[in-house]
């Protein structure tokens, strides 16, 4: 799981239970949060007073059907994950405590989740009203300097194939 929001786990309890097999892999410090020992750090009052109430009461209703389940795989900044030629765990904080990015090294791919988003056509950085600590965020951008990439994939905007490396660059040093 690359974060904590019920847009992401909201129904991972339930898949658990009906598909046992699943593996379920994240980062340590976004474990507290899917497994439901501490609150979504995106859903506090303050938050849930800002969202329209069906929204809000919609959220509050998969809050309320997690079930517990088990983590299969602990992983941590630097990891390679033995898959499509090596995948390496990337940890990008900022949008959640956890937050990872992976990097598929061969296909020199970028699955950049929530750290980037494409507008307009365009790489840009994390969204601020739905990033919690800003300020890490910028930070983590560091992170993804030096890859190889000819593409990345988020989860706002889709796919961007124009320079990569170089836009992430700009970015980062853009947070400076």
């Amino acid at each position: 799981m690359l974060r904590d929001e019920d847009d992401h786990i909201g129904n991972l309890g339930a898949l658990v239970n009906a598909v046992p097999e699943v593996e379920i892999w994240a980062h340590s410090d976004e474990i507290p949060y899917i497994t439901g020992k501490e609150p979504m750090i995106k859903f506090t009052p303050e938050r849930k007073a800002l969202l329209p109430a069906p929204i809000a009461e919609l959220a509050e209703q998969l809050i309320s059907q997690r079930t517990e389940f088990k983590i299969s795989k602990v992983l941590e900044d630097g990891d390679m994950l033995p898959l499509q030629g090596g995948i390496q765990v990337i940890h990008t904080p900022g949008h959640t405590p956890g937050h990872i990015c992976l990097y598929f090294r061969e296909q020199r791919f970028l699955l950049a989740a929530d750290e980037l988003r494409v507008v307009d056509d365009e790489l840009v950085g994390p969204s601020p009203p739905a990033t919690p600590d800003m300020p890490e965020a910028l930070r983590s951008l560091k992170r993804l300097l030096g890859l190889k990439l000819e593409k990345v994939l988020c989860y706002h905007g889709g796919e961007y194939t124009t320079e990569p490396s170089r836009r992430i660059a700009e970015l980062a040093e853009s947070a400076d």
